[in-house]
């Protein structure tokens, strides 16, 4: 079984920042893609934000293109979040999917940006 835990998020103010952790422990393979969803309300869809594949390239969406960044680090099954400048249309609630032959999502963060 496959445990993801995720960590780093919080309140902040408009213009902040903040870095989420995704580690994974348990009987995972090799990691393939890895990326990070959101959800501004309970029932609302979950949109992708951010994703990094195996080889490294990284897709984002265009409500957070040059302001967020995902890395991997395979090492240690673990994903980042890093998140610059941010808004009070990017408070929601954060998970993560971490895929190795089947999908894997973590218990999600909140992050609130308010002043």
């Amino acid at each position: 079984q496959v445990h993801l835990v995720e960590s780093g998020g919080g309140l902040v103010q408009p213009g902040g920042s903040l870095r989420l952790s995704c580690a994974a422990s348990g009987s995972i393979s090799r990691l393939d893609l890895v990326a990070w969803y959101r959800e501004a309300a309970p029932g609302q869809k979950r949109d992708m934000v951010a994703s990094i594949g195996r080889d490294g390239r990284t897709d984002y969406s265009d409500s957070v293109k040059g302001r967020f960044t995902i890395t991997r680090e395979d090492a240690k099954n673990t994903a980042y979040l890093q998140m610059n400048n941010l808004q009070p249309r990017d408070t929601a609630v954060y998970y993560c999917r971490i895929d190795d032959q089947y999908t894997h999502w973590g218990q999600g963060t909140q992050v609130t940006v308010s002043s």
